[in-house]
């Protein structure tokens, strides 16, 4: 994730106990999100109606029920710990989520995978590149060349919010990275359990953390540094983040997220408020293995990194006839793509576009890594 020196940060998501139930569930984008809150300090706005409420989803709107209060209480034989009210309705927000993801799944019916454009740049040659071809490479090797397709790229960018550029990483270097990587997931786990490290010193939070997590990536191997240099500079990803921001552009986070067989669909939601016309944040899903259908591909809305389509998401009331409300007609009438990546292939994109991950339902037991 690269940003302007002064990057927003994203709120933690929040409930709200009026009349409807309004939420802003910025759950987690497929990698490198940050969280600005624990779970525990995200859920304080539930535990003071948690008593006397309950939430439940009818057609894709959350309302409240209400029920008899049943208080929480103490004994010396039976304690109910801050951490166990935490956890209890962490999950209760989760199996929300998931009921929402999968209501919204049913309205994202215009969908095609997410292409890389050709992009011609007059007198800088053929592109080159791990694997070659005008969708992938620097343009020619030379300086000149890489900073005209990097203007060119992001021109795209800032349009749709979203670009697909391949072969940013060469194969080898994917499969390596994806080795190293969840070996060092599985160390980091240990470490978790065995009480060694804070589990935040090397997983992000992330919502819908069931079968997927945020694994933030150590500088400093020489794989890495050899992945980052294919990266950001052999591919056209630093010309076109550094034609955007300049050249003082920062890499904000550095992580991994890896998604197992049974991650539940996300809700779709931007990482970033709109606050401006100029993004403030890119974030850069690189894939270490061929991304399929069945493997939980990311699915963005191109577009929708707008005030108005900011606007229309928040209002989340239907019309009095009981017709859609302006969220659920956007999202059903915007043409989404899906992030259908090859090895080495990379999707950047705009930190207030709309997206989601969707669920991972191979059934070969493939986890995918970004």
């Amino acid at each position: 994730r690269t940003a302007r020196q002064s990057p927003h940060r994203l709120l933690p998501p929040t409930f709200t106990c009026d009349k409807m139930v309004s939420t802003s569930l910025s759950s987690k984008a497929l990698c490198l999100l940050l969280m600005a809150a624990s779970p525990a300090q995200a859920f304080t706005s539930l535990i003071s109606c948690s008593k006397s409420e309950s939430v439940t989803i009818t057609h894709g709107q959350l309302h409240k029920r209400h029920r008899r209060a049943s208080p929480i209480t103490t004994t010396s034989s039976s304690s109910l710990q801050m951490s166990d009210v935490s956890d209890l309705l962490y999950r209760e927000q989760e199996n929300l989520i998931v009921q929402r993801g999968q209501f919204e799944e049913t309205l994202v019916t215009n969908v095609t995978p997410l292409e890389a454009p050709v992009v011609k740049i007059r007198g800088t040659g053929s592109a080159g590149g791990f694997g070659g071809g005008s969708k992938g490479g620097n343009s020619g090797g030379t300086k000149a060349g890489g900073k005209a397709e990097g203007k060119a790229r992001a021109k795209i960018l800032k349009k749709e919010g979203v670009l697909r550029i391949d072969n940013v990483l060469s194969s080898s270097t994917a499969d390596a990275l994806r080795a190293h990587l969840y070996s060092l997931r599985e160390q980091a786990e240990l470490d978790v359990r065995e009480g060694r490290v804070d589990k935040l010193a090397r997983f992000e939070n992330v919502l819908l953390k069931q079968n997927r997590c945020d694994l933030t990536i150590p500088m400093g191997d020489e794989l890495i540094t050899q992945a980052l240099d294919e990266a950001l500079r052999l591919s056209p990803i630093g010309a076109t983040i550094s034609s955007e921001f300049g050249e003082e552009a920062i890499l904000h986070e550095f992580s991994c997220l890896m998604s197992d067989p049974g991650s539940q669909r996300q809700v779709i939601h931007p990482d970033t408020p709109f606050n401006g016309k100029d993004p403030v944040l890119y974030t850069c899903f690189i894939a270490l293995q061929d991304v399929t259908l069945d493997m939980g591909p990311t699915v963005w809305l191109p577009g929708t990194h707008t005030r108005e389509a900011h606007a229309a998401f928040k209002d989340t009331t239907p019309g009095a006839d009981g017709t859609e409300s302006a969220k659920d007609a956007l999202i059903r009438t915007t043409p989404a793509v899906l992030g259908l990546l090859k090895k080495g292939s990379c999707a950047i994109f705009d930190s207030r576009l709309l997206h989601c991950g969707s669920a991972n339902r191979s059934e070969n037991d493939t986890s995918r890594a970004l």
